[in-house]
């Protein structure tokens, strides 16, 4: 055993790591493989191929989805997950063997390529052959990037592009390496252009592909391509054009591509491929197709490429900088000057920022300096700042609301005297990745944000974080089903049953029934295929959409750090890759939110500040006492947040008295603390005096005394298991993490041990650990954190005073935002009714497009006007031209002089009948 420098002795060989048979198997890399996200011609992820190949010893794999790098993050973080299980498993053997202080080497396990796949045209339009493109480096990469984007932005159709041979520019392809994947059924004199093309346009980094898929004419297509080799000397090197990881998936490879062809798997014929060998072969069978020769050339391929997505290094923009001063200063002066605005001197010299404050502050800057974030955070207070110098309503939530400097910099709203700070559950060194800020704008005004940040940053290096889509049970038996030639009726009885998810086979009583229902035959196998396939394909990647607001922003060019292409929404754009993959790779984006209720609230505002003559905003005081009293009795009809029947059932029983009793308000009734069974413990401890309340130990006590005991939010969750468990701050995150991943099995229970013993070993009861591991995994359904929970809350506040003292302009605001919340304009308007507000009717000689409010002789409360807006079927330009034609020359008179004056049609009339 190899000993160090220092003497330690490396670990032993672990069962990862190839053993002697391993080396008697030619060598071999995979050049050609798709996965997945070659949608509807992969039908394995990334992550599948990846833990196959190394199972098979290959040296490398790379992935070459069509015209798309969509999947290889995926790929990229299962081979580093594979190697630090590898490791530990290493580390661990040497541990037992007594030789903790031995070397442990990296397991090589694989190298991953990354490439892809395109189909060029000829002049006329037709597919004249594939070109499969390898990154030699981080240059190739970035040229690889941008080539997509290029093709994928110049399609008028989302998710397609066309390559036409002559728009090949290889000056701007360098370092990429090349494969021509040539038709069989070409002409000896198309195979030998198709070859001096790729000799002429990448000289000395081309290869002929030779994928021999144990077909019939195997023996004549290699003694083809051997001769056009040696009449144009471009070596040959063997592939597998793998679209599945094992050849079990060919019949659902089979179901995609009926999918795609929109014809059942009957229909095909031969457009299916005709056999199973395009899965991640086994290396013994390889050797036993392919010269060995052409399997000695997948490694000389494999060698010349040395780019790993490691190597990608993102950049924020530095245009919020100002010259001559550092991010880190520029950071500081401004957290510094926003907390004098949020803790000003008064006139006798009282006040100023508190010391407890100061030191959060320090402490948060030094950690945002340390992981060089500040850039991240100006960033977002720049697109903040620009939101409400033109009078658009904003406000941060999430965990960003357990930082100090983002409520310094009026990033959120939520007063750290009023909660509690947890800048871990944000930002910590062991989390080790970038943090995530969501700012909610209004919804109608939102789109004035994005279009800022394009104009401001530009298209190729702002666009918005994907979506991946994937199957679920009902599209995937839909799908399946109509490539089996199942009707549409039979597939409505089979979607509507989900039973037959959780077995891999039917039991014969549930197969019977479901045969009589769909009326088929006994014998019939399609139903277990059914079952089979389906469950294959639920799950897997369907397509790609945008992410609701995420935005990713960069200095260089985006393009050239993941592929950009056109999304179905007017002038937007969307990376490739989404918001987990972006996180693998230490990439930031900002969540840039559309919100109805902002939108309603500042409507209201306006609203109220022109009758009234004052200037209202979210800094409404929040001890009103008329608002507690009309929210314990669950008047919250149209309020944001506590206003659906579980709320109104809950808001008697907690009789919220304080903006902190609507933070827990709004988490509460959430299937996180319902399902952990924290509802009703709280709310017996709420009854009781504080001094009666019981606590584990007076260090839970500090963490749990505003909840009563009982954990309610998510930090509390954390802080329970660094108190009681032992646990750092940055490993709580991973517990939280670990919540976040409910759907994924064990990922929580490896937790059990380490909070169960933590706590056992503090003096708590096995009791009470295995409680709170209830409490907690009772919380990965869905539980709010509590920064969450109070950055809503202001919300609610504001909109319930509203609704309180101004309820005429706030159901005004509430019309004219619609579609918004729970109750329809109709059941609105009957609840002001309920609240003496006078409503009138629409009338098209006295109602806008928008409702509106009118004064009433005498009366505090307007009446409100409904407007035009809320007419069943009466389009948003009639609506206007009414209005537009009345202010010019009044009233109408008659129906008549509506309809000419208006140029409304006659279906816009019977609408207004």
């Amino acid at each position: 055993m190899r000993r160090a420098a220092d003497g330690r002795r490396p670990a032993p060989h672990g069962p990862d790591r190839p053993g002697p048979w391993a080396r008697e198997l030619p060598r071999y890399a995979e050049l050609h493989c798709l996965t997945a996200f070659s949608f509807l011609r992969g039908a394995s992820e990334p992550q599948e191929l990846v833990e196959r190949a190394v199972t098979q010893g290959y040296e490398a794999l790379a992935i070459t989805d069509e015209c798309s790098l969509a999947g290889v993050v995926r790929a990229h973080k299962q081979l580093r997950e594979m190697r630090e299980a590898a490791h530990h498993a290493l580390r661990e053997a040497a541990t037992e063997a007594g030789e903790a202080d031995a070397v442990i080497d990296e397991p090589p396990l694989l190298k991953l390529l990354i490439g892809s796949e395109f189909l060029v045209r000829d002049d006329t339009g037709m597919p004249r052959f594939k070109l499969v493109l390898i990154a030699q480096n981080l240059h190739g990469y970035g040229n690889l990037s941008q080539f997509i984007t290029q093709l994928r932005r110049a399609s008028p159709v989302k998710g397609e592009y066309t390559l036409h041979w002559r728009q090949l520019a290889p000056e701007k392809l360098t370092d990429c390496l090349a494969l021509l994947v040539l038709p069989r059924e070409a002409d000896d004199a198309d195979l030998l252009a198709a070859a001096h093309w790729l000799l002429q346009h990448f000289t000395g980094r081309a290869w002929l592909a030779v994928e021999l898929l144990r077909e019939a004419s195997d023996a004549l297509w290699l003694q083809r391509l051997q001769g056009l080799s040696e009449a144009t000397a471009l070596p040959l090197v063997a592939a597998g054009d793998v679209h599945f990881h094992v050849r079990s998936r060919k019949a659902l490879q089979d179901v995609m591509t009926a999918t795609r062809l929109g014809r059942t798997v009957a229909d095909c014929g031969f457009d299916l491929q005709p056999n199973a060998e395009r899965h991640l072969r086994s290396r013994q069978r390889i050797s036993q197709i392919y010269p060995a020769e052409l399997m000695a050339e997948t490694l000389n391929v494999a060698a010349r490429c040395t780019f790993s997505l490691n190597e990608i290094r993102y950049q924020y923009p530095s245009e919020v900088v100002p010259a001559g001063v550092t991010a880190a200063r520029h950071l500081r002066d401004l957290t510094y000057a926003g907390a004098e605005k949020r803790w000003p001197w008064d006139e006798q010299g009282v006040g100023g920022v508190p010391d407890k404050w100061k030191a959060r502050i320090e402490h948060e800057l030094a950690l945002i300096e340390e992981l060089q974030y500040e850039h991240y955070f100006l960033t977002v207070a720049d697109i903040v700042d620009f939101a409400r110098g033109i009078g658009i309503l904003c406000q941060g939530r999430g965990s960003a609301a357990n930082s100090i400097v983002c409520y310094c910099l009026h990033v959120t709203s939520v007063d750290p005297d009023r909660s509690t700070l947890l800048f871990e559950r944000f930002i910590s060194r062991e989390r080790n990745e970038p943090p995530d800020i969501d700012v909610d704008f209004e919804h109608e005004r939102r789109e004035e944000v994005i279009q800022h940040l394009y104009e401001k940053y530009g298209r190729d290096r702002a666009a918005l974080t994907a979506v991946v889509i994937c199957y679920r049970p009902k599209s995937a038996i839909r799908d399946v089903g109509k490539a089996l030639g199942f009707s549409d009726a039979q597939l409505d009885v089979m979607s509507n049953d989900h039973s037959g998810w959780s077995t891999q086979v039917l039991p014969d009583e549930h197969r019977a029934a479901l045969l009589q229902q769909m009326a088929l035959p006994e014998d019939d196998p399609r139903l277990q295929q059914l079952i089979t396939l389906g469950r294959q394909l639920n799950g897997l990647p369907r397509h790609l959409s945008q992410h609701v607001g995420g935005f990713v922003l960069t200095e260089g060019l985006l393009e050239r750090l993941v592929p950009i292409e056109n999304a179905t929404m007017k002038d937007r754009s969307v990376i490739e890759w989404d918001k987990d993959d972006i996180d693998e790779l230490k990439m930031m984006k900002v969540d840039v939110l559309a919100l109805g209720m902002l939108s309603a609230i500042r409507r209201c505002f306006d609203l109220v500040n022109r009758l009234r003559g004052t200037a209202i905003d979210l800094t409404i005081p929040d001890d009103d006492r008329a608002t507690y009293d009309m929210i314990c009795k669950a008047d919250t009809v149209g309020v944001f947040q506590i206003e659906s029947r579980a709320q109104m059932s809950m808001l008697p029983r907690l009789q919220p008295r304080e903006y902190y009793d609507l933070v827990i308000e709004v988490a509460i009734v959430r299937p996180g603390p319902i399902e952990g069974g924290m509802v009703h413990p709280y709310l017996k401890n709420r009854a009781l005096p504080a001094d009666q309340v019981e606590y584990p130990s007076e260090a839970l006590k500090e963490a749990l005394w505003r909840t009563r005991g009982v954990p309610i939010f998510q930090e509390q969750v954390m802080q329970v298991a660094i108190i009681a468990a032992g646990f750092t701050p940055g490993e709580a995150d991973q517990l939280r993490r670990a919540m976040a991943a409910w759907k994924r099995p064990g990922v929580l229970e490896k937790y059990y041990d380490k909070v169960v013993n933590g706590m056992r070993e503090r003096g708590y009861t096995d009791d009470f650990a295995k409680r709170i591991f209830d409490q907690i995994k009772g919380f990965s359904s869905y539980g709010f954190p509590e920064s969450h929970a109070a950055s809503f809350a202001l919300l609610t506040y504001v909109s319930c005073w509203l609704k309180c003292h101004e309820p005429a302009a706030f159901l005004c605001a509430l019309l004219n935002s619609q579609p918004l919340g729970f109750y329809s304009p109709s059941q609105l308007v009957q609840d002001a009714r309920r609240h003496d507000i006078e409503v009138r009717a629409i009338d098209v000689n006295h109602s806008d497009s928008d409702s509106t409010l009118e004064r009433r002789d005498g009366q505090h409360h307007p009446a409100v006007r409904l407007g035009l807006r809320l007419v069943s079927g009466l389009g948003k330009d009639a609506a206007g031209r009414i209005e537009k034609a009345r202010s010019q020359v009044g009233e109408f008179a008659h129906a008549q002089d509506l309809a000419q004056r208006a140029r409304l049609t006659q279906q816009d009339m019977q609408q207004l009948a």
